[in-house]
């Protein structure tokens, strides 16, 4: 099979279920914007030392081509795989697991520190966007509540992971401060 089909060569793309749409249709950005993060995720992964981390992290890439999957089906017709209330509990665990260790937050920090961190803050805030994304396409077309909860939820546990991972390499938060003479 060759890898191109130039059947998007007019600017559409398939879902699944064989439907075609505009490659800027709101479902498909939704979902495309969830396979960015799946790439940044996969660039942290390759980036860490931690192996639990990284772990979780290929589980959480898993779990997103599910919820691609689920955003790329037509709202006609059910998803062959969904998110689940039982993998928003899980990245709540992993949150909790994650801030234990590092010192509670005294004010706003700004993303960076060790090469790991500052690549979950960066997936942080393109795991923000796919929520924008998805938020968006649900006020067009129906979509399942749930994918909004886990892209929330996940994007808490990456800004939580990136401060453990700073924490780990002995690299303080880097607090906000205000300018005093504005911006």
């Amino acid at each position: 099979m060759k890898l191109y089909t130039k059947n998007g060569d007019d600017g559409s793309t398939g879902l699944f279920g064989g439907d075609r749409v505009a490659k800027n249709n709101p479902r498909v950005t939704a979902y495309g914007e969830v396979d960015e993060l799946n790439a940044v995720l996969g660039t942290v992964i390759a980036a860490s030392n931690d192996e639990t981390s990284k772990n979780k992290l290929r589980q959480i890439q898993s779990e997103l081509f599910s919820l691609g999957a689920q955003l790329a089906t037509p709202e006609n017709q059910t998803p062959s795989t969904t998110i689940q209330n039982k993998h928003i509990e899980q990245l709540e665990h992993w949150i909790d697991e994650a801030v234990a260790p590092v010192e509670e937050m005294k004010n706003f920090i700004l993303p960076g520190g060790c090469v790991t961190a500052a690549g979950l803050h960066l997936a942080r805030t393109v795991c923000r966007r796919a929520e924008r994304a998805t938020v968006t396409l649900s006020q067009q077309q129906s979509v399942d509540p749930q994918t909004i909860v886990y892209l929330n939820r996940l994007s808490d546990f990456l800004f939580a992971l990136a401060r453990f991972a700073n924490h780990q390499a002995g690299i303080a938060d880097i607090p906000w401060i205000a300018p005093k003479d504005g911006c």
